[in-house]
């Protein structure tokens, strides 16, 4: 086996993989083998290493990179430099410290944000090398608990990976720990208001959301569950762990409602002042420590203190979990600093909540912000309380996507915003359209009166589509739930950068905010306010080589070119990669987050042969469901694997077929129809044992699409004069090729309407 460490008495190089180099320093000649706060483990399969050495300098080459040390000296840019060389051809010369193409991680809250903020460095990079500093992090001991480092004063990590982003990221995941698999809730509609609710008012309110057909999964009660107006001789009531029992006279009650309903509870806790005397709570925690009851003694909250740490959970936490809490919304916002210099108290929450969960449930799960690399350990991710702005809007995408460059998948917004900013219905639509396509779809808002997020509260046009998006986001269970299983077993984001699957291509990496979701979908939102001219909104939007179809609508995009996108309030350009196979419950409305839907709408696309894994987990079995289409054979097929006992016993699948005339479907199916309107022949098949295997006799989807009815309809809507808006349409009817109809929008004065117009006729791909 080849030597992959290299020490001298100040220095020790360890190549871990052909592409990813540990490097230390050591004034005292110490290093550190042990676990630390970001890094669990280091072994991976042998590199191939070959070394060159003189008394100077130690020169190290792997199939892609060639390392030079200046050996004895402090890492710098003068004593460190790689030569590598990746797949595509590229090479490049890097000089240690060179940040300067790094594409970015993520920041660890957006509170009293309005629009763009910092972000730190990830480990992927244009330039192919990136430094993933690990100096500063404290060690993990035996019983995972941080301890102060010997040794190494420089830790880093040297990821060179190219282009090869998901490697990069694989290689991450397996140097700092896999991502946890989230429970099936969590990934439906999140319900949280900063509101001094009481039992009645917020049952009602869950009430008036199943009269409305809107799908809940997660109940969130903020702050004002617990009591907050408190003596003043303990301080504000921002912590506490007590029931205000005026509000909620039985919580357990209470809770057991919700759980009826089919919903998860989490509670909001601010926990920076310990367990102080008035709480219910506090007889327990004072009698474990020894504190004088009599004088009030508080509990400090100091997680660095064991007993207060075994108190904090068995003591307070525990006793609510029994009663009905699923988990825990952990607001910490007092700051970085603990009684231990350099260890961050937000880490330590998150660290140990996570890990008592992990010890006593099946699904652990917290909310809390993110405290650095390694954080994606601990999901989910609270961004925090960003002001309601389009500005907020318009970063959320990229800041969102971005963090995926630091393995940090789960991002939780408070979808619609926090606090101040403006009425405004329509940013309100957007913001939850967004949602809809994001990791978490937490509706959240401010004690403001005027700034919840009820759908039922907005104008009648604006409040059906929020009930549809939401609707359409616990159909989309299904889906998120493999991509879910996706992240945690394989390293894949659910959210991914365009760069990631078209890393040579510049206008992947311009397209900030569009993003591809899961394994079919590519999601543009629309983050500005609509047009007046059009009452249109609009998205800049790169489409990669193949043919994409909107999700939304009939239409049929030829990839490998941008285009701006025009859609009204009711949609944002979604779109499916040719030969996609999606997965969705087909009544969201009806089944619980928690349950396995009884029928699966599977949305199927034309295009190239293509097969979609749907895994489902119940009660620790897991099933999988795999839907084919061959495109030579003209073949469907949909079998089962593993533990399909678990399936509704009366499991059906309806299939939508996108294509342009009716097909003829051979075997066994309970029905086969065609719709005209929509274009779709749908087919409905009844669960089977194992395998059904159906033909699909000329399916096929034309590339002759009608854009007339689209023409019109945004002529008809835009705020221009009738009589020009009859010249344009007449021309538009007497032009017969797609270069003419083109050109006749060009000679618009009307910038918007004739882009709009040339994405009309761009979907129709009739031959001249």
């Amino acid at each position: 086996m080849a030597k992959t460490i290299f020490q001298g008495a100040h220095y020790r190089i360890t190549v871990l993989t052909n592409q990813l180099i540990r490097m230390e320093y050591s004034e005292d000649g110490q290093f550190e083998d042990r676990f630390t706060q970001t890094v669990l483990n280091r072994t991976f399969d042998p590199p191939k290493v070959t070394v060159t050495e003189t008394n100077e300098q130690l020169a190290l080459h792997t199939p892609n990179v060639a390392l030079f040390y200046e050996k004895e000296k402090k890492f710098n840019e003068y004593t460190v430099s790689l030569d590598v060389r990746f797949e595509t051809g590229y090479t490049h010369h890097w000089r240690f410290g060179d940040t300067e193409w790094n594409l970015k991680g993520t920041t660890r809250t957006l509170d009293g944000a309005d629009g763009e903020v910092m972000l730190e460095d990830g480990i992927l990079s244009r330039n192919g090398v990136t430094v993933m500093d690990d100096s500063t992090t404290f060690i993990l001991d035996e019983e995972n608990h941080p301890v102060k480092r010997h040794g190494s004063t420089t830790d880093c990590y040297l990821f060179a990976y190219g282009h090869d982003y998901f490697k990069a990221l694989k290689d991450f995941y397996q140097l700092t720990g896999q991502t946890p698999l989230l429970p099936r809730y969590a990934l439906g509609n999140w319900w949280s208001r900063y509101w001094k609710y009481t039992e009645e008012s917020y049952l009602n309110l869950v009430e008036q959301f199943q009269e409305e057909k809107i799908p809940l999964s997660v109940s969130v009660i903020d702050m004002d569950w617990h009591l907050t107006e408190i003596p003043e001789r303990f301080g504000n009531g921002w912590t506490g762990y007590t029931w205000d029992k005026r509000l909620f006279p039985q919580p357990k009650r209470f809770m057991q409602a919700l759980h009826d309903k089919g919903l998860a509870v989490t509670l909001n806790v601010h926990p920076a002042d310990g367990i102080r005397a008035f709480e219910e709570a506090y007889p327990r925690v004072a009698q474990r420590l020894q504190l004088n009851q009599a004088e009030e003694e508080p509990a400090r909250f100091d997680l660095n203190d064991e007993a207060f740490r075994v108190s904090y959970f068995e003591d307070v936490h525990h006793p609510m979990e029994e009663e009905g809490v699923d988990f825990w919304w952990i607001d910490w916002q007092q700051g970085t600093k603990s009684g231990v210099a350099g260890l961050d108290p937000l880490w330590q929450l998150n660290h140990y909540h996570f890990l008592d969960q992990t010890q006593r449930k099946q699904d652990p799960l917290i909310l809390s912000r993110y405290a650095g690399p390694g954080s994606h350990r601990y999901p989910l991710g609270f961004s925090g309380d960003t002001i309601i702005s389009w500005a907020s809007l318009a970063f959320q995408p990229y800041m969102t996507t971005t963090a995926s460059n630091i393995g940090y998948s789960w991002w939780s917004h408070d979808i619609g915003g926090h606090m101040l900013g403006y009425k405004d219905e329509e940013l309100s639509l957007r913001w939850l359209q967004f949602g809809v396509f994001s990791p978490i779809n937490r509706l959240h808002s401010s004690s403001s009166a005027f700034t919840s997020k009820e759908p039922w509260t907005f104008e009648p046009t604006i409040a059906g589509v929020m009930k549809d998006y939401l609707r359409f986001r616990h159909s989309l269970l299904p889906y998120l739930y493999t991509a879910n299983v996706r992240t945690h077993e394989v390293g894949v984001p659910l959210m991914q950068p365009m760069y990631y699957r078209y890393p040579e291509i510049e206008e992947a990496y311009n397209s900030r905010n569009q993003y591809f979701f899961g394994s079919e979908l590519l999601v543009a939102p629309i983050t500005q306010p609509i047009n007046q001219e059009t009452e249109l909104g609009k998205a800049k939007v790169f489409l990669p080589p193949g043919d994409w179809f909107d999700l939304f609508r009939n239409c049929r995009y030829e990839g490998d070119t941008s285009i701006t996108m025009y859609r009204s309030l009711t949609d944002i350009p979604v779109l499916a990669r040719a030969g996609a196979i999606i997965p969705l419950d087909a009544t969201p409305e009806e089944t619980k987050a928690n349950e396995l839907p009884e029928k699966i709408r599977w949305e199927i696309f034309p295009g190239k042969t293509n097969e979609y894994e749907l895994i489902e987990d119940l009660a620790g079995n897991r099933c999988t469901t795999r839907v084919r289409l061959d495109e030579a054979t003209q073949q469907l097929s949909i079998e089962t694997e593993g533990d399909n006992k678990i399936l509704p016993s009366n499991r059906q699948h309806e299939f939508h077929l996108r294509v342009t005339d009716e097909v003829q479907v051979v075997g066994e199916c309970l029905s086969s129809s065609y719709q005209e309107q929509t274009k779709e022949q749908v087919i409905i098949v009844q669960q089977s044992e194992r395998q059904n295997i159906l033909s699909i006799v000329g399916f096929a989807y034309s590339k002759t699409q009608t854009s007339e009815q689209a023409v019109f309809d945004i002529l008809k809507r835009a705020n221009i004069e009738n009589q020009l808006k009859d010249q344009i349409w007449q021309r538009y009817g007497d032009e017969t090729s797609k270069k003419k109809r083109f050109n006749l929008f060009s000679q618009l004065s009307l910038p918007d309407l004739a882009q709009a117009l040339f994405e009309c006729e761009y979907t129709d791909q009739r031959e001249e």
